[in-house]
């Protein structure tokens, strides 16, 4: 087998045995507040980690994508919608980059 196949291999069993472990291990639900507060917060944390550095890095400024980061994070404070908040991040990374460049 080539290495692809392998690797495809691996990546399969091993999300297949994250997805079962939890289920095998707890079969009772889960009372205690800080693992279900660090559950709760496991799909932001992850969105947040992938997100954020390619908000900075994407870029041809990295001014510009820090400007975008700060200006959405207002935008979604004063409960804007995604789409709109998606679109005045794109709107300052345009202008700023024009006025940076």
């Amino acid at each position: 087998m080539s290495k692809t196949y392998i690797y495809i291999l691996v990546a399969a069993v091993v999300s297949t045995f994250i997805r079962i472990l939890p289920v095998t291990l707890f079969r009772k639900p889960i009372k205690n507040t800080f693992v279900r507060s660090f559950l709760y917060y496991v799909p932001y944390v992850t969105l947040a980690v992938m997100t954020f550095p390619a908000i900075i890095q994407v870029t041809q400024n990295k001014i510009a994508g820090v400007f975008a980061l700060v200006v959405g994070i207002i935008a979604a404070w004063f409960n804007q919608s995604l789409f709109r908040v998606a679109a005045i991040c794109c709107a300052v990374v345009f202008i700023s980059e024009l006025v940076l460049v």
